[in-house]
């Protein structure tokens, strides 16, 4: 059954007299939130809701409202100390604060020598944990041996990433670990990583289950502590999931594999062959969250097999690779900030930062893989040794709005794996495309999002930069991510061609009408909006209407925009339409709705509208082709 969603305790005080509010001064905060909305929508406060702070909610693309407001009419009952089920404030209770989650990195070096001076140099240098990436991922099996030589095995925890060459590797791996002295074997954790499942979905090359399953085997008789499988949920992710979908995806495929390890092994055995994998963004609060979710749901499922205290799986968190970006990809850094502060904070064991240009081919920047790898492992060092993040465990426990999204997302995310336990499981929902369908229709929902500017990506469809770099035919290649602002970096991507073809870009003539008060709003607005589909704005200052002609053919210009007040556009637009046609420009648009010149038809009325909901990609993706780029 779905978890059932826990009482509001909001929904009980809303029928208790006003003194037996906890919140006595909610009323006197929704007064103030009335006066500005009404105010700011030009309205009178009785035409709002009589709960107008509604009007501030924000939906999730998993359905969950984001209220502007927790207080203790929100409160929860608490939960549980880390270490206890169900584990959402951490799966360990004695974790060194001083040492905090594990620093990650990945070491995809080509050959052994060069992945051991990688490893050694990141080791030295903060890194905590290695993530070796082996065959086509990295160094071949036959030099494993030599990557790892010199590794402290019991320090530093190791995760290989081989694909179909998991179990080559794990042998390789075996044979140097039997040669290795340790006082404790049981300290030396290993994940071998095997992700059959996930990566089928991604169609990425992987062991099968049965391979998989044999393998656990191997782990299991072994005195490491040494986990087989790895539930990726960053498949899902970045193919466009939402947070629940991500994680119910995970959990529904680590029941699958659940099932398979218990044919010949007991529940706790199998369950403590699992590691989960998942996506940090940007969205603080919404990673935070989503590790403690993540270890709620698989604490329930371990708890339905009857082995709740082995329900605390290890979660690795790697920040995402959708939300990426390629144009001006040294916001990156930012956003790869917040997301391991996010994965931090949720209590995910361990944290891999991509290196800001990872969106990038190699040396696309001119920046060297060293200096990216440091910023990178940096970004985490700064948090755990100059914020000491990691000296607290779960310091959003008790935080109304973090136990509430919390609650929120575990609920929708067990509803979304019991959707693919209905349909069959896992497998039966990857194969029918059921799973891929949902998520893609996800994908289409942030995709228009980020089309409209209704989701800023900083640099790419908010503040670009035009005079950045073109990149190269490489980077234009689309890879198997579904990055956030693909979309207008695309269209960059069609203006760099132009500009290799004709010695500028595509270009737009502003035609500011009356004062700089009048139109500075719109002359910006427009800037931005061009720049982020690769069209220069060209900007001759305000026009009246005699100044027009000239103007327009200095530019030589295929495209004006008009920008100015609605009182201006009633009284010039019209004219000035008239005069940018009689000079030669073909398309001519106006900044704003077509309300503000319903009026006129024919010759004088605009050829289109730019305004602030509009489908951005698709209008700008029109202009394009109206110059030939």
């Amino acid at each position: 059954m779905p978890i059932a969603s826990d009482p509001s305790p909001g929904a009980e005080l809303a029928e208790l007299p006003d003194a037996a509010d906890p919140v006595p001064q909610y009323g006197a905060w929704r007064k103030g939130v009335a006066g500005v909305l009404a105010k700011a929508r030009r309205v009178e406060v009785a035409e709002l809701p009589d709960e107008p702070e509604q009007l501030l909610e924000q939906t999730t693309y998993d359905g969950l409202t984001v209220a502007p407001l927790y207080t203790r009419r929100d409160e929860r009952p608490e939960l549980p100390l880390p270490g206890a089920f169900p584990f959402v404030r951490g799966r360990d209770a004695t974790r060194d604060v001083h040492r905090g989650w594990y620093v990650s990195a990945f070491v995809g070096a080509g050959e052994g020598a060069a992945a051991k001076r990688e490893i050694l140099a990141g080791l030295e240098n903060g890194i905590s944990a290695i993530w070796l990436g082996i065959g086509e991922r990295g160094v071949p099996v036959a030099e494993l041996p030599a990557a790892l030589d010199g590794l402290l095995f019991e320090l530093a925890p190791l995760s290989l990433d081989a694909g179909a060459q998991v179990s080559a590797a794990a042998a390789a791996l075996f044979t140097a670990l039997d040669g290795y002295e340790a006082p404790q074997r049981a300290d030396i954790s290993v994940s071998l990583g095997a992700a059959p499942l996930t990566s089928r979905f991604a169609d990425i090359a992987d062991a099968d289950l049965a391979e998989t399953v044999a393998l656990a085997a191997e782990a299991i008789a072994r005195p490491e502590t040494m986990r087989a499988i790895t539930v990726d949920g960053t498949v899902f992710h970045d193919a466009g999931a939402s947070d629940a979908q991500e994680l119910g995806a995970a959990v529904a495929a680590g029941l699958e594999y659940l099932r398979a390890l218990t044919e010949g092994q007991d529940i706790a055995d199998a369950l403590g062959q699992l590691e989960f994998r998942f996506a940090a963004t940007d969205d603080q609060f919404a990673t935070i969250a989503k590790f403690r979710a993540a270890r709620k749901l698989w604490a329930r499922v371990a708890h339905a097999c009857g082995a709740p205290g082995f329900g605390g799986a290890p979660q690795h968190a790697v920040t995402s690779a959708a939300m990426m970006s390629q144009r001006d990809p040294w916001v990156n850094m930012l956003r790869t900030t917040l997301a391991a502060f996010g994965a931090g904070v949720g209590g995910a064991d361990t944290v891999t930062v991509l290196p800001f240009d990872s969106a990038l081919p190699a040396g696309e920047l001119g920046v060297s893989k060293s200096f990216a790898d440091r910023m990178a492992r940096n970004t985490q060092l700064l948090l755990l040794e100059e914020s000491h993040l990691g000296h607290v465990q779960d310091p959003g426990a008790g935080s109304w709005y973090v136990e509430d999204l919390t609650a929120g997302l575990a609920a929708k995310a067990w509803e979304f794996m019991q959707e693919l336990e209905a349909a069959g499981g896992y497998v039966a929902a990857l194969d029918s495309g059921l799973l891929a369908e949902r998520v893609a229709a996800t994908k289409a929902a942030r995709d228009s999002d980020v089309a409209h500017r209704k989701t800023a990506v900083t640099g790419v469809n908010e503040f670009p930069n035009l005079a950045e770099q073109p990149l190269s035919a490489a980077a234009r290649t689309p890879g198997r991510v579904a990055r956030y602002g693909a979309a207008f970096e695309a269209l960059r991507d069609r203006s760099d061609v132009y500009l290799a073809a004709n010695g500028t870009r595509p270009k737009a003539l502003l035609v500011p009408l009356g004062t700089v008060a009048e139109h500075n709003v719109r002359v910006t607005f427009i800037a931005n909006l061009l720049a982020s589909g690769g069209i220069e704005s060209i900007n001759p200052g305000p026009l009246d209407v005699a100044g027009i002609a000239s103007a327009a053919t200095e530019a030589d210009a295929p495209i004006a925009v008009l920008c100015g007040s609605d009182a201006r556009y009633g009284a010039e637009a019209g004219a000035a339409v008239d005069a940018l046609r009689a000079a030669g420009v073909t398309t001519v648009l106006l900044a704003g709705s077509a309300k503000a010149v319903a009026e006129l038809s024919g010759r004088q009325r605009p050829d289109g509208f730019l305004a602030a909901k509009i489908d951005a990609v698709a209008a700008l993706s029109g202009l394009l082709e109206k110059v030939g780029a």
